[in-house]
Parts: structure tokens; C-alpha cells; sequence
């Protein structure tokens, strides 16, 4: 098949640091060019790929700061994409509703389109047009507004790249690795770390807008030694970090779609222990790889539990559900079904026309 790949532009594919998306998207892009497939990646121009890469800025833009406008350049992308719709079999749209509009002037060819993220208020009303364009969710419980769903496809990571750890060493530390914001809940690890008087490890991204909650509701319980801020991280860094912690939090308090970073941490032997939102129920195996829970207080009182789980049940979990190999074979059953209900869609309209 000849297929377009459209990634954000605000993290080049793959992210060096953090970006869930764009490692999503690189490791399908990737797969899809090994199987035999014709790929284009429309993604920024420092990005990484097996496929032919097109781009319309030189660099990811989060990290330049002469880009004001992210909206212009994006818009920029998705002309560049349907300007050149017709050389494709099909287009994978990975940018949310901004490709809504453009994806239904064109009949040639379809674009189906992978929700990674949550429903909004804001957002909801950007579907309630397009609703019979084609939709991939990342997990079940995502599915909270009727879309016309081809199918759940899972994210998936290649096992080879997160070393197994069999035993974290004997200083040990509780983990937390997401975004410093207010819903992905660092505040809450720190509040159960402190509760079970364990150490606590923290990495990940800070947007400008998180800038206030860190400074006044983090900042000041980092003190080096019990709760300790390591900042963003590369991949050796971050499954350095996975592997030799004790458990990894997931304190979060949104609808989670997917959260990619479970999984990364149960392929290095690491349980997770979350709280019940969103994809968790899909994701952690309750009692084999991790825990869910309803409260942070029921987090704080799972860690014991927590440590006696196997770390070789963890990573086992991983490769059977949410392998790189899987997600792609949903991705090309998603594909093949699109292209052959538009083939006969076409074939019905014209032979109503005929019969006219």
C-alpha cells in the first residue's frame, strides 16, 4: 500500500525526550516500511525515518523559539498532505481534529484518523460533522462520543528496547515519569511517598503553562533526598529510571486514553500502580502486573502488594498485548478494510449511476 503518515510537528518523530505520539507514530512508520509498504511521513524535518520524510519546517517547533504560530505550520503540513492525496491508497492522520476539514473534501482517497487524546468539551463539537469519517480509538473506554470506530488499535513498543531489570537495586524508589501537570498528578505521588516514607523519582516534560502549579505545588517539596526532580530524559535515561524503581505511579485524575508510559514500565519488569481512569482497566493486568486503584490513599496502601508481584509476569503482559507487531496488524487489518468499503462505496455509486 501507499500510505501517508501525518505527525504533529511540535516533537520530531521519534522524540529525543518526551512524546508519546511521535514514538507511536515512528515505530508504525518504521514497521509499515519493513513489511514492504510505500510510506510517506509527513513530519518535521529533523525527524528520523525508514520512509520518505516531507516536512514544511526544518525542526520540531516546540524547541524553536522563533516559531510564534504553530497554527500556520501545521496548516502548512495537512496542504502539503491533501495537495498530494491522490498519490496515496490512504492517509493516517495522527494530528486530532485539525485534519477534520480537509479530510472531507476529499473523496479519492480516505484518511482515517487515531484519537490520542481525550474528548473535551471544546473538541467534542469537531466531531459532531465528520462523525462518519473513519476513527481508530487507542483504547475502548476512549470511545466516549459516537464516531464512525473502525476498530481499537493498542500503542505498542518494541520489547528490545526496554532492558529487562529482575531485581531493582536495594536502595529502590518509587518512579514517576509524565507530565508535570495538575491531571497527570505528580503532586499526588509526592503526597504517597511521603505517606509510606519511601524515596521518590521524578522525570519528565514541563510546559510553559504548568510552569505556576510546578513552582508553587512542587518546587517546594523537592528537596533532593526523598523526592528528587530529574527533569526531561532521553530513552536509555527514562528506562534506567523504569527498570530500577521498586513500582512506577501513575497517580493521574483525567480520562487516560491510552498511557504510554505503563507499558514501558512493565516491559522493564516494573509494576505500575494507577488510579482507575480511563484505559487503566485495559492496560494493567489487577494483581498480576500492577494495581488499580480508587483512591491515593488505596495507592499508598498497595505498594507492599506491589512488591511481591513477578517482573517477569510484567514484561510477559507487554509482549503479548502491546507489541510493536500487533499494533501494526491492526493498523493494516484498519487499512485494508477502509480501502475495500470505499472501492465499494465507489462501485455502488457508480452503478447508480449507470442504472439512472
Amino acid at each position: 500500500m501507499k500510505i501517508a503518515q501525518v505527525a504533529p510537528l511540535w516533537e520530531r518523530v521519534p522524540p529525543p525526550n518526551y512524546g508519546g505520539i511521535e514514538l507511536v507514530v515512528s515505530r508504525l512508520t518504521d514497521e509499515l516500511v519493513r513489511r514492504g509498504h510505500e510510506v510517506t511521513l509527513f513530519a518535521s524535518g529533523d525527524s528520523q525515518t525508514l520512509a520518505n520524510l516531507e516536512a514544511v519546517y526544518p525542526r520540531a517547533l516546540r524547541l524553536d523559539p522563533n516559531v510564534k504560530e504553530y497554527a500556520v505550520y501545521e496548516m502548512l503540513e495537512l496542504s502539503q498532505v491533501y495537495q498530494s492525496a491522490a498519490q496515496f491508497d490512504i492517509i493516517h492522520s495522527h494530528v486530532g481534529i485539525s485534519a477534520l476539514a480537509l479530510a472531507s473534501l476529499i473523496t479519492a482517497t480516505s484518511t482515517v484518523h487515531t484519537l490520542h487524546n481525550d474528548f473535551t468539551t471544546d473538541n467534542r463539537h469537531a466531531f459532531s460533522y465528520p462523525k462518519k469519517q473513519p476513527y481508530v480509538s487507542i483504547s475502548n473506554s476512549q470511545r466516549q462520543i459516537d464516531l464512525n470506530y473502525i476498530d481499537t488499535v493498542y500503542n505498542g513498543i518494541e520489547l528490545a528496547n526496554y532492558p529487562f531489570v529482575a531485581q531493582p537495586s536495594e536502595s529502590s524508589y518509587l518512579a514517576f515519569l509524565g507530565r508535570f501537570s495538575p491531571e497527570e498528578g505528580p503532586q499526588h505521588a509526592i503526597a504517597i511517598a511521603k505517606q509510606s516514607g519511601w524515596r521518590l523519582k521524578m522525570a519528565g516534560k514541563l510546559d510553559v503553562q504548568d510552569s505556576k502549579f510546578f513552582e508553587q505545588e512542587i518546587a517546594p517539596l523537592i528537596d533532593g533526598q526523598q523526592i528528587e526532580y530529574l527533569g526531561e530524559m532521553n530513552h536509555a535515561q527514562k528506562t534506567e529510571l523504569l527498570g530500577n524503581a521498586a513500582i512506577t505511579l501513575f497517580p493521574i485524575s483525567w480520562q487516560e486514553p491510552f498511557g504510554l508510559v505503563m507499558i514501558e514500565s512493565m516491559a522493564t519488569g516494573t509494576p505500575v500502580i494507577a488510579m482507575n481512569f480511563g484505559s487503566i482497566p485495559e492496560v494493567i493486568a489487577h494483581g498480576k502486573t500492577g494495581f488499580i486503584c480508587n483512591s491515593y490513599a488505596e495507592m499508598a496502601a498497595m505498594i507492599p502488594l506491589a512488591l511481591e508481584l513477578n517482573r517477569q509476569t510484567c514484561r510477559k503482559h507487554v509482549g503479548k498485548n502491546f507489541s510493536v507487531s500487533q499494533m501494526v496488524n491492526g493498523y493494516e487489518g484498519v487499512y485494508r478494510q477502509i480501502i475495500k468499503d470505499r472501492i465499494e462505496s465507489n462501485g455502488r455509486i457508480y452503478a447508480a449511476k449507470i442504472h439512472f
